[in-house]
Order: structure tokens, then C-alpha cells, then sequence
């Protein structure tokens, strides 16, 4: 294993200067995909090497970063079997993962929860606090029960504090994570004022830097607008993006943020149907945000969820690749401008073989050679930066 020798020289941490993501000074441009069920076929023998084939074809193409689950809360292959109890077999599944993704040159964004119920998430904590005998009735008290941010804490100190089996390397000294993502798409709906939520995040990013100083740490937020910038909320893509808890701009103040999160949905997001106001969504979205990371908040910006369902009636795999373009052509433009680093992490990459895991938003390369070819121009374009 080439990579596993490679020195803290050849193999730097990515860092933060301002707006802009460096390695040994030299720019560094995420240009990612998605794929988070990397752990749980890692602990599988007959499903280990899906791991290596998926980085694999990822290098081949001028990938660079993968983000994906570090978290598994309960049930079927947890990582987090309960409150202060890890399975050691998951833990080398995640150790495997990270080794290879250093032996492919690939960075992983590595998340932390699930605001969702698909592997835990929040909504296991609140299960294993009733279990406990805590009064609990939403899974919003997730974020201000000091019981469950307890079990939450104990859990980020375990990974965080995690030496690879494999690399004999701390998680927290390995250069080949580039973030910690303090939760996935995170929402409170039951306080709009955002004022929950935003203690939350300023409490887990202390606690994060509190162990590992070195790495940066994203929040994992969708990009809604919220009261701290009412004259902005009016590009939420709905009225239910607005009283979701979050705030953009107040989220990403917040001490020890150091990427801003966004994600691109809009054929979840909006209710209409038409093309071109999917496309002019996702532009004028993508424009604001990186103007706020340029001009408010001095900050990289990484896109780290986009797709479109294929399954979705309205749409095909060429409205896809369209989507797709839009969204690098926008990025490209902002960086030849002068605008904010970062980059863009598409949801999702899977190889051959792993349909059965397909959320409609898959893209398998051997199947679309035309996907292939977008993703691999990309590639290129950031080289010639």
C-alpha cells in the first residue's frame, strides 16, 4: 500500500486561509462525490473491495474528496450500538475506508449525525434518552438535551481520538480527512428563531477544536436563509426552508465554522415542475451564496450535496448532466472571478454492482458514459486554474 508510507510532507492537511482552501500553500479545489455507505460495506468481506472500486474509479476521473457516513446510531451494522458503546468491527470497517481513501489520494468530509432517521440520527438519541427515563417528546431536543449532547460528545470524542488499525494514524492527525461535519442537513423546526439550533452548533464546534485543532469543520447545513437575513430568505427555494431553524449567515458565525455547507435539491425543494426555473433556482442559489462567503463571511463554501433524481417522472439523465454542468459552470465562474474557494461534492458516485443502494440519484459511470466525460472535463478545468 503505496500511500500508507506517504509522509506529512507528501501528503499535507488541507487548511483554511481566509475564503480559500490551500495544501502546502497551493491552491486546493474540492472536487467531490457523495457515496456514505463506504463503512458499513467495508465491515463485509464480500462487499469490502465495492470500497476500493468506488475510489478507484473516482481517481481515474480527477475526483479528489468523498464525504461520507462516519456515524452508523443503532440497528443493523451500528458504529454507535448505544450511549458510550462502540462495535470495534464497525470502527476498523471506517478505518478501512479512510486507509484507502489515502492510498487513492482522495479526502474524505466525514459526518458526525443524521438531522434524518437513516442510520440513527437524531431521532436514536431521542430513543436511547426515553430509554433512559428522560421526558422527551421531539426529536428537537436532540439539540438542547444536556443528555443527549452528553451521548453526542462521547461519540465525536471517540472518533475523533480513533487510531486506524490499518494506518496506525489518529483520526485526528490524519491528513487524509479534510472536515468534520457536525451533522447532517441539521433542522429545528420547532424554534424558527434559529436561536436552539445556533447554540448547538456553537457548542459542538468548540467541543470539536477542543480535541482536534488541526482539522476544519463544516456544520453540514442545506443553505436555508433564516432571520438574521430576512431580505435573503426570499430566495429559500419554499416557505418551509424559511422556519427550519437554520440561518445561513448566523449558522456559519459562528466560532470554529471554518466551511460553509450548502446543498442543491431542487427537485425535492420546489413543488413546479419547469426546467428552466430548476436551472435559474439553482443559479441564482449558488450566485448568493458565494457572494455571502466572498463578502459576509470570508469563508470557502462547499457544495456538498447536488442531484437530481432520475426516477422522478419529470426529469432524465440529460436534464441530470445539464444540472450538473450548471452547477460547475457556476462554481468555475465564481473562482475565475476572484470569488470564494471550495468546491462542489455530487451526490452521489456509486460503482457497479451497488444498485440496490441507488436513491434514484446514483450515477454509475460504466452506465453513463456522457457523465463520465462531464465529470472528467471538470477535472481538467481545475487543473488548468
Amino acid at each position: 500500500m503505496e500511500a500508507l508510507t506517504l509522509t506529512d510532507e507528501e501528503w499535507p492537511m488541507v487548511e483554511r486561509n481566509g475564503a480559500q482552501l490551500l495544501t502546502k500553500n497551493e491552491p486546493f479545489v474540492i472536487h467531490g462525490f457523495n457515496t456514505y455507505w463506504l463503512m458499513v460495506f467495508a465491515v463485509d468481506p464480500e462487499t469490502r473491495h465495492k470500497v476500493s472500486d468506488v475510489f478507484s474509479e473516482a481517481k481515474e476521473i480527477g475526483l479528489n474528496t468523498c464525504r461520507t457516513w462516519a456515524f452508523n446510531d443503532g440497528g443493523w451494522r451500528a458504529l454507535q450500538v448505544s450511549p458510550f458503546n462502540y462495535d470495534e468491527e464497525v470502527f476498523q470497517g471506517l478505518d478501512f475506508v479512510v486507509s484507502e481513501a489515502r492510498k487513492h489520494n482522495i479526502r474524505l468530509i466525514l459526518p458526525l449525525c443524521n438531522n434524518w432517521e437513516d442510520y440513527g440520527g437524531k431521532s436514536q438519541y431521542i430513543k436511547w434518552g426515553q430509554s433512559s427515563g428522560l421526558d422527551l417528546t421531539s426529536d428537537d431536543e436532540f439539540f438542547s438535551n444536556d443528555t443527549l449532547k452528553d451521548y453526542y460528545k462521547a461519540f465525536v470524542e471517540a472518533v475523533l481520538t480513533r487510531t486506524n488499525t490499518i494506518t496506525n494514524i489518529e483520526y485526528k492527525n490524519d491528513a487524509t480527512i479534510l472536515a468534520w461535519e457536525l451533522i447532517n442537513e441539521p433542522r429545528c423546526p420547532s424554534d424558527p428563531s434559529g436561536d436552539i439550533l445556533q447554540a448547538w452548533i456553537e457548542e459542538m464546534a468548540a467541543y470539536v477544536k477542543s480535541i482536534d485543532q488541526i482539522h476544519l469543520v463544516s456544520i453540514g447545513l442545506e443553505g436555508f436563509y433564516g432571520p438574521s437575513t430576512p431580505e435573503l430568505m426570499e430566495l429559500n427555494p419554499e416557505e418551509f426552508a424559511g422556519v427550519a431553524g437554520t440561518d445561513f449567515i448566523r449558522n456559519h458565525q459562528a466560532p470554529g465554522i471554518d466551511l460553509a455547507s450548502v446543498h442543491i435539491y431542487p427537485d425535492t425543494w420546489l413543488s413546479h415542475s419547469d426546467h428552466d426555473d430548476h436551472i435559474k433556482f439553482v443559479q441564482n442559489w449558488m450566485e448568493q451564496h458565494m457572494s455571502d462567503c466572498k463578502d459576509r463571511l470570508n469563508m470557502p463554501i462547499v457544495f456538498s450535496e447536488f442531484g437530481i433524481s432520475v426516477r422522478d417522472d419529470r426529469f432524465c439523465s440529460d436534464f441530470r448532466e445539464l444540472f450538473m454542468d450548471t452547477v460547475y459552470g457556476a462554481f468555475m465562474q465564481s473562482i475565475e472571478a476572484g470569488g470564494p474557494g471550495g468546491g462542489c461534492v455530487l451526490w452521489q458516485l456509486f460503482p457497479e454492482g451497488a444498485e440496490h443502494m441507488d436513491d434514484g440519484y446514483a450515477v454509475v459511470l460504466a452506465k453513463y458514459p456522457s457523465t463520465y466525460s462531464l465529470l472528467s472535463l471538470q477535472s481538467k478545468r481545475l487543473c488548468e486554474l
